[in-house]
């Protein structure tokens, strides 16, 4: 299996395939999606750890100032990193519900930090702007939160990179907000 869900392969695969790689020919599918369940949290709570500095800094190490108004620019403060940039903008802002923004530039100083090549920094700047949309469904006592970062040309490096680090940032999010601790560096 190939770790998306139906409905997610749906949204993510033109021809709506199910049977993984094969299904058509758009593989590498243009989009990453990571699905989250049954986090044990209302969604008032999960909105906060979405848009909190204090909270995102805890679990992704990641900090952003913004007003969360659709529109806004938003600056990053991404492992001690600022980054600002115009194209870096809220797109969807409603509150408890969906939240959607583009993704970071990919700056020469995020890639001394963590040691990426000339040529791959020259390759995710020359890839264009990605975008994350996070859903929330209240389902009373916990919530399901769906991830969708798409916006990925085929063969992205970004893509690759994303795939990598949602996984991640969801499995800190998610002890975070369940347990009050964050997960082991």
């Amino acid at each position: 299996m190939d770790g998306f869900s139906p409905r997610a392969r749906e949204s993510v695969c033109p021809g709506g395939g199910s049977s993984g790689a094969s299904c058509c020919s758009c593989w590498p599918w243009p989009q990453a999606l990571v699905r989250l369940h049954d986090l044990h949290q209302h969604h008032e709570r999960l909105w906060q750890a979405l848009t909190d500095p204090a909270f995102t800094r805890r679990y992704w190490n990641t900090e952003f100032h913004t007003d969360w108004t659709a529109g806004s620019t938003m600056t990053w403060d991404n492992h001690g990193i600022r980054i600002a940039d115009p194209e870096q903008v809220v797109l969807e802002s409603e509150p408890y519900r969906r939240l959607s923004y583009t993704w970071h530039t990919f700056v020469p100083e995020l890639g001394e930090k963590f040691g990426w090549s000339e040529e791959r920094r020259e390759t995710l700047a020359a890839e264009p702007r990605s975008k994350v949309t996070f859903e929330i469904e209240d389902l009373g006592q916990q919530v399901k939160l769906t991830v969708i970062h798409d916006g990925f040309e085929p063969g992205s490096t970004a893509l690759e990179m994303v795939s990598e680090g949602w996984p991640q940032v969801l499995s800190g999010l998610k002890t975070l907000l369940e347990t009050g601790e964050t997960l082991p560096a």
